[in-house]
């Protein structure tokens, strides 16, 4: 057997054996131990970092609760090793705080030359947090980059060495943005044809014109997404209701992170599944939460990346939570590594490349409101 084929299969065999265990003791050792090391040797090369500013366009104005944009910073990354090449990504939407001078800045803090085997992805990455107490999308960009060149290495995608079957990818979500209620017809119809759920911001007066507006065009199922904006839970939980009755299926961030006690009455009052986001970032938030939502929103830019992740998932799933994963306004790159995740979640709103229009990847497609998952190494990416 080659070695490349057998590290294939000890990897394989390694992760496998996470998806097994049930115990939240036990996998909360799990989750907080070293995600996994092949003992692989390089061939004394160094891993060389690369990185640059790219500009999101999006297509339309996109507006939530506290504020509108028409473009998403964001930072393209490119780490290199025997001549292969991972691509990573920060993407830093306004409410993150990260700017593209706060991640060039960590970047150039990265120093890869003492590393030579970019399989020990455990030391490399506790290298990279211990870099800075912040910095989520700036470590996820590395993390990313990291998993796409292992991947590429090892011939394979990590939806394949999770050991994930591609053809369990949940429908995403399409986001329509809080606007007039002519342009929020005119992108229902553009969408509602192409996409078997959609995802509504909400959490302001209009909610229900929002929502009224929408059902004159379509009688999809959707998703909201409140993003903190409603501060009664009695209000709340009357919303709630309501939006059930209109073919709402679950709802995302209803109120602010800190009112947890009120949220933790609203999510055990509540017909529909409450969701953590902007309440969770990392695998410690999901702890802290716990008992107070039906389920989290995994972000990569939040967490730190795809490792992260990956242990948020399993922790979630152990203490009996739901999952989604989601994403920013990002290019294919960062939206193809979450969507690695996408076999196992109950709900994905990884629609980000598909409301930007200078994409500079080809990597998941949305096929009929499905995530495809490209049969390709790593995160699955082809730079256009």
């Amino acid at each position: 057997m080659k070695r490349r084929d057998f590290l294939k299969k000890a990897t394989l065999a390694s992760v496998g054996s996470v998806l097994t265990l049930s115990n939240v003791d036990a996998m909360e050792r799990l989750v907080t131990a070293p995600f996994f090391n092949i003992n692989r040797k390089g061939k004394g090369g160094k891993m060389t970092l690369k990185f640059y500013p790219y500009e999101l366009q999006l297509r339309h104005t996109f507006t939530v609760a506290t504020y509108s944009r028409t473009t998403t910073p964001d930072v393209q990354v490119e780490i290199s090793y025997e001549g292969v090449t991972g691509y990573g990504e920060a993407s830093m939407p306004q409410y993150l705080g990260q700017t593209v001078k706060s991640v060039t800045d960590f970047l150039q803090k990265v120093d890869l030359s003492k590393f030579n085997d970019p399989f020990q992805l455990d030391d490399i990455l506790t290298y990279i947090d211990s870099l800075s107490p912040g910095d989520s999308a700036a470590k996820a960009a590395v993390d990313i980059a990291l998993h796409d060149l292992v991947g590429k290495l090892l011939g394979a995608p990590w939806y394949r060495i999770w050991g994930l079957n591609p053809a369990k990818t949940p429908n995403t979500t399409f986001t329509i943005g809080i606007d007039t209620a002519d342009v929020v017809k005119q992108k229902t119809r553009e969408c509602a044809d192409k996409f078997n759920i959609l995802k509504v911001k909400l959490g302001r007066e209009n909610d229900k014109e929002m929502i009224e507006t929408i059902r004159e065009v379509t009688d999809l199922p959707i998703a909201v997404d409140v993003n903190q904006g409603w501060k009664d839970k009695h209000m709340a939980l009357d919303m709630i209701h309501w939006l059930k009755e209109h073919n709402i299926v679950m709802v995302e961030q209803p109120m602010p992170k800190e009112q947890l006690d009120d949220t933790a009455w609203l999510t055990a009052h509540s017909p529909l599944p409450v969701f953590a986001d902007e309440a969770i970032q990392r695998l410690n938030d999901v702890k802290k939460i716990q008992g107070a939502y039906s389920g989290i929103n995994i972000k990569l830019m939040k967490c730190t990346g795809m490792r992260e992740a990956w242990k948020m998932m399993n922790y979630a799933r152990a203490c009996d939570m739901k999952v989604m994963i989601g994403c920013m306004t990002e290019t294919s790159c960062a939206v193809s590594a979450a969507a690695q995740l996408s076999p196992v979640v109950d709900f994905a709103d990884l629609d980000g490349n598909l409301l930007i229009k200078n994409d500079i990847f080809k990597g998941m497609e949305v096929k009929k409101g499905k995530i495809t998952l490209p049969d390709r190494p790593g995160i699955g990416l082809i730079k256009l």
